[in-house]
């Protein structure tokens, strides 16, 4: 059997070039799997100075334009180099539909197994038909080749494992295995200093709520700006929100904002995505973190809030429920999703009141949100380390490579 296996991680994000929780995922991913296995990353993007990156690839110039399908296409000629780069390693392991094709490709080539790890899906995100045009039918045709194809499945938590599986009913239910996310809990500690609040007008002497996470249906931000209504008068909302999936939601968005900014609610809007210690410093003085997501596979980002000591208030959907622990570490909201296109919530004002209601008891309550806070980062110690989770990932390697 092989004891220490050559493994190609192939994604589009790896640091620096990391825009989303997949990308922090991969990246953290890799280096805790050094210590298990051989790793050779192949990543889109610009040449990186790292010794696990193998290689980066440029996405095909020829298919250059605004058309959205052309951002798709583009995606998949990335995906050709990648399946020709990976010549002599002993498995694939591929993340995002980004770079499924890829694994998929270098399993019929190279004759390897090839890993999915399934961060989302895209039968069950709609919306990017609107960011996308055509190019949607690419993705999903990229991601449900792959699926169907490989020889194994992660899912990042048991809600993903059944909704691969009602998503693709050909997958062989014990092809798909349940390993975590993790998040690196030194990385993401509590801190004291207070000159990111300073720089971005944030009140260090109030409590305030803080949203991280980009501008998308996905992650449910409109919904939290309807919730900032709710919230007593002078409450802070610290919003850390970027790169919007498209200039119609960002718009939608940015009057939002200008509206509430007539209210007499404190909100402040960081548009830049901040260098994770500035982010770190945002978190650890918040009084509550909230996720209000209409879809999320896991939620990375909750792990980060949680283990910089901070309770969380969340939708139930998806992961959520397998790492917020309602009443100890925070508050999950329930969420019916409604008939509509994307999957809103079937009551949007009343889903909108119930995630100010649970803001609001943690900044009036600071010792409630402490306790809950320490809970959580032990929470974040005792079960999402990356060791672990690199140990169940290389497990599951040796067992596809006999």
């Amino acid at each position: 059997m092989t004891t220490s296996p050559t493994v190609g991680i192939l994604t589009k994000e790896y640091p620096p070039e990391v825009y989303g929780g997949a990308g922090v995922h991969v990246g953290e991913l890799a280096r805790a799997l050094a210590a298990e296995v051989d790793v050779r990353v192949h990543a889109f993007g610009a040449r990186r100075d790292d010794p696990l990156v193998a290689a980066s690839y440029q996405e095909w110039d020829a298919l250059a334009g605004d058309a959205p399908h052309l951002a798709a296409l583009r995606t998949v000629s990335a995906d050709l180099a990648i399946a020709a780069g990976v010549e002599g390693v002993e498995l694939v392991h591929s993340h995002t539909w980004y770079a499924n094709l890829a694994g998929h490709l270098a399993k019929l080539i190279h004759d390897v197994p090839h890993v999915v790890t399934t961060h989302s899906l895209e039968p069950l995100r709609p919306w990017k038909r609107e960011q996308l045009g055509g190019g949607y039918a690419l993705s999903s045709f990229c991601e449900r080749t792959a699926i169907e194809g490989a020889d194994a499945v992660i899912a990042v938590s048991a809600g993903m494992r059944d909704d691969v599986l009602r998503a693709y009913p050909q997958v062989d239910p014990a092809r798909v295995e349940v390993i975590y996310n993790g998040v690196d809990p030194d990385a993401w500690s509590p801190v004291t200093s207070t000159a990111t609040l300073e720089e971005q007008g944030v009140d260090p002497t109030r409590p305030y709520a803080i949203f991280v996470g980009r501008i998308t249906r996905q992650k449910g931000v409109v919904h939290l700006l309807d919730a900032a209504e709710h919230l007593p008068s002078g409450s802070q909302l610290v919003l850390c929100a970027g790169a919007p999936d498209t200039p119609e939601i960002a718009a939608e968005f940015q009057a939002r904002i200008a509206e509430l900014r007539a209210g007499e609610v404190d909100l402040v809007w960081i548009e830049q995505m901040l260098p994770r210690p500035q982010v770190v410093e945002l978190l650890s003085h918040a009084a509550v973190f909230v996720c209000p997501s209409i879809y999320e596979p896991f939620g990375i980002v909750n792990l980060e809030a949680m283990a910089c000591g901070i309770p969380v208030v969340a939708s139930a959907v998806g992961g959520i429920p397998e790492v917020v622990v309602d009443g100890q570490t925070g508050t999950l909201i329930g969420f019916t999703p409604g008939d509509d296109a994307i999957g809103s919530p079937a009551d949007p004002q009343g889903f909108a009141r119930e995630l100010a209601a649970a803001v609001t008891g943690y900044l009036e309550d600071p010792g409630r949100a402490a306790g809950q806070g320490r809970a959580g980062r032990a929470r974040v110690e005792s079960t999402f380390g990356w060791p672990a989770i690199a140990a169940e990932t290389a497990a599951l390697y040796r067992r596809l490579l006999g």
